[in-house]
Formats: C-alpha cells, structure tokens, sequence
C-alpha cells in the first residue's frame, strides 16, 4: 500500500527539516509515501495575495495526510495573516480538532530540570476556544479603540476532545488532567469542568485530575513524572505544550499532530518550531521533530512497523549524542546518522 501525501514546506527551516523527513521516510520504505508538493508560503502570499490558492482545500482534501515544515516570516508578512491564512483554515476545514504532542527526554538528550522520567502527552484542543476567530475592532486609530475577543466553547467541542482524551489515557497509565481556569473565568471554564466531570462517569478506570493553567504549568517543571495526558483548550493547550517543548530539550524536539479522529479528512503533522528565519541560513535546524512528526504520520496510516523503526533510528542517533545540542549540528549531519542508524 502507497499513501498520498501533501507536502508543505512552508517557510524558513521548514524547507530543510520537511527534506530531511522525507529523506528518512523513503530509506525506512521505499516507496510507501507518495508526495506532491505544495509551494504556500509567505513568499506565494507576497506574490498572490493569498497564503494558498482559493481550492487549496479541496485540493488537499484528496489526500490522505498533509505534512507541513513551517509557516511565517513576520517580516514579510504579519503572523495573523499567515496563520489565518493556511494553518488555522486547514485545522478548522478538515475538523482536525485533537492537536497531540509528546513531551519525552530521548536518549543522550539533557533537559534543563532535575527530573528525566517523564513522558506526557499533551492533547490540545484545535479548532475553537480562544483562537476561534470571533471578535473586532472599533474606533480604531481613536483614542477610543475597543478590541474584543470573544472564546467559543460549543458543548460540541468541548465533549469531543476531552472524550479523545480519555480514550488515550485507557491506552496508557489511565490518568488524565483536565486544564481549565475556572476560578476566573466563570463560565466557559466551569462549563469545561462540568463535561469532564460527566465524561468520566463514562471512564472509571482513568484517574481524573482537575487543574488551574498556572498550577498545571508549575508541576510540569517541578514534577513532571507525576502527569501523563493532559488535556486542555487551544489557547493553554499552545502554552504547556511550548513548556513541554523546553522541558524535554527544545523546539526541534517537539511533534505534533493535528488529527481528525474520525477519519473523515486528511490529518495533518507537523514540527513545533515554526520557520525560525533567525536561523533559517545556517544550516543548523534540528530535523529530529520533523522525523518524529513523520512517525506520528506513519503511526495514523497504520504503518506502525516503520514509525516505530523510524523512531529507533532517531533515539540511536540522539543516543550518541548527535542532534542533541541546539546548534551545534548541521542539519545534513543529523539526517545522515538517521538514515545510517536505519540500516544497522
């Protein structure tokens, strides 16, 4: 069996790190990965007007996942243009409502605590909430300006992923934190807990924690070992999954996924880091998040015995202690020790 997938390189390192991915991938199966390529970016936006074309979705809807490297470069475009303009339509189009990212030390990786027996997996909500979109501004310019933001929290929404989230924790250590802020924000937040309090009438097996953001985020740096599934909105899921990105070593060690559980629509995947133009010219970005992206991909197509060869490849290599030091490798360095450590 082939798989159609749709490449988006993006912008900055994602060039390079979705190439590198790409390259471990066709070693471990040849074959198995058939690509297209898709150039929207913040350059085509400079040269169309638009992030992607108007039937980008319906152009990605035909195939069965979509891999993207990065978007933004804030110089040339402004951050709410390029990700209103293609990430966030996507994820919303394609109902790829559970975002999922790994929080764990791979071996010869130090990370900046004292603590190393880790392995969370943070779910994120990735469709509504804070970054729904709904709001204005008016009078703007005048010493009157109001901006509003308003959070959609549907009942939908919300039983959606804290349900996928218990289904994780039934296949782990079955126990799930829910994060709110409900002691301030009243009513979407109370209404969050009142759901996870009803989904776990459905779960008795799974342990449910209930947590305040600032006390969740606390815990991650100073007992980490103590959370498992953590499940959150997509504006708090955003921020404790950066903190678990610096916790387990840095940006070019964080995956993610954004998937549609029920298999309706293409699922997309995804490194953390974003397109880094700082850095984009040196030859340094760490593709390892990218590769381990890629197994989350391999893993949803159910070809499970090449992610998980992937991802041996990729612990023997940080094992030796290549692409463990943020800046130190070359990116072609670490891609080379992957694709070597998939032949032994």
């Amino acid at each position: 069996m082939t798989h159609r997938i749709a490449l988006i390189p993006g912008d900055g390192i994602g060039i390079p790190v979705l190439e590198a991915a790409m390259r471990v991938a066709e070693k471990a199966s040849p074959g198995l990965l058939v690509a297209e390529s898709f150039p929207w970016s913040c350059d085509h936006y400079l040269q169309t007007g638009r992030m992607m074309p108007e039937d980008g979705i319906e152009t990605l809807r035909g195939f069965d996942a979509i891999f993207l490297g990065a978007v933004g470069w804030p110089e040339k475009v402004p951050d709410a243009v390029s990700l209103h303009g293609l990430l966030l339509p996507i994820r919303k189009a394609f109902v790829q409502y559970a975002n999922i990212r790994p929080h764990r030390l791979l071996p010869g990786v130090q990370g900046p605590l004292r603590k190393d027996a880790f392995d969370i997996l943070c779910i994120r909500e990735n469709t509504e909430g804070e970054y729904s979109g709904a709001g204005g501004r008016v009078h703007q310019g005048t010493g009157d300006e109001v901006a509003v933001e308003t959070a959609i929290f549907t009942r939908t929404g919300v039983e959606r992923i804290l349900r996928f989230g218990f289904e994780q924790a039934m296949g782990r250590s079955k126990r799930l934190a829910s994060v709110t802020k409900s002691n301030a924000q009243k009513y979407s937040m109370v209404f969050w807990d009142e759901v996870t309090r009803e989904l776990a009438a459905e779960f008795p097996e799974v342990q449910v924690s209930h947590y305040h953001v600032d006390a969740i985020a606390a815990r991650m740096v100073m007992a980490p070992e103590t959370l498992d599934v953590v499940v959150a909105s997509n504006l708090f899921g955003d921020i404790l999954t950066d903190l678990g990105a610096a916790i387990q070593g840095g940006l070019g060690f964080a995956a993610s996924a954004n998937i549609d559980p029920t298999g309706k629509s293409p699922s997309m995947f995804e490194p953390v880091h974003g397109s880094a133009p700082d850095i984009a010219h040196l030859g340094t970005a760490n593709p390892i998040a990218a590769m381990w992206s890629l197994v989350m991909m391999l893993e949803h197509l159910g070809e499970g015995e090449t992610a998980a060869r992937i991802m041996r490849a990729v612990e023997a290599t940080t094992a030796r202690g290549i692409g463990t030091v943020p800046g130190r490798d070359k990116t072609d360095e670490i891609t080379a020790a992957v694709l070597s450590a998939l032949e032994e």
